[in-house]
């Protein structure tokens, strides 16, 4: 397996934009995603993030019961669809990629940027960030760990046509940094936007699978999480 290190043509171009249940970007549809066990090809549509109050757990998963403040989602949908509302209609139609925040005690400057655009759109509107990758906020993961199941959507109305790819390693985000996302934006309310994540749900019955060797894992199975460990390659973007 190769790390996935050609997320050169992650930009955003215009429009960034959010809804109630967090911040949007939108990202150009020249991106392709395939590989790592995927059934087909994937083009990218947007990036988004979900975070908890005040810095409290906002991940909406949990690996071993351990929760993250914040978790980034990349969307995309089969190349073959014209958009989101389309490709939902396909059991596997959509196919997201979750990476973990958690705080430490330096500052992440590449989401800088990220935090800067969230201030600047205060309530919904558009906001534009020239010249900026979305591997400049992701560099230090390691794309080779992740779990793969198949789910759903977790804003309404929750369509079972996602597969997920959750990825092991953690990102760093300072706490001064997590107060800010906290504090830049608001409901229509005029409250500080926060708790913008669904709860972590039960499997039922759902197979979660991860990359990783099955030497390298020491995981009892129980009736809320159960890792069947298979070798899949990591995924090639185009």
């Amino acid at each position: 397996s190769k790390q996935c290190n050609d997320m050169k043509k992650y930009y955003i171009h215009k429009a960034f934009y959010f809804w109630f249940s967090g911040a949007h970007f939108t990202l150009p549809q020249s991106v392709r995603l395939r590989g790592g066990g995927l059934p087909a090809t994937y083009k990218a549509v947007q990036f988004h993030l979900h975070w908890g109050e005040n810095g409290s757990q906002g991940s909406e998963h949990s690996v071993d019961g351990e929760r993250y403040p914040m978790e980034l989602h990349i969307v995309h949908i089969k190349e073959k669809y014209g958009s989101l509302g389309e490709a939902l209609n396909d059991s596997t139609g959509v196919a997201a990629l979750g990476f973990f925040f958690e705080v430490t005690s330096g500052q992440n400057k590449q989401l800088d940027r990220v935090i800067e655009a969230l201030g600047k759109v205060r309530y919904e509107g558009d906001c534009e960030i020239e010249d900026f990758r979305l591997t400049d906020i992701i560099p230090q993961a390691n794309k080779l760990n992740y779990y793969r199941y198949s789910g759903s959507l977790t804003t309404p109305g929750c369509d079972q046509a996602v597969v997920w790819t959750v990825f092991q390693q953690s990102l760093p985000i300072s706490k001064n940094q997590l107060m800010s996302v906290d504090k830049q934006l608001l409901f229509g309310t005029e409250k500080p936007m926060t708790g913008i994540f669904r709860p972590v749900q039960n499997l039922n019955g759902r197979v979660v699978y991860t990359s990783v060797p099955a030497h390298s894992l020491c995981v009892l199975p129980n009736l809320i999480t159960l890792f069947l460990c298979l070798r899949m390659p990591i995924f090639t973007v185009v």
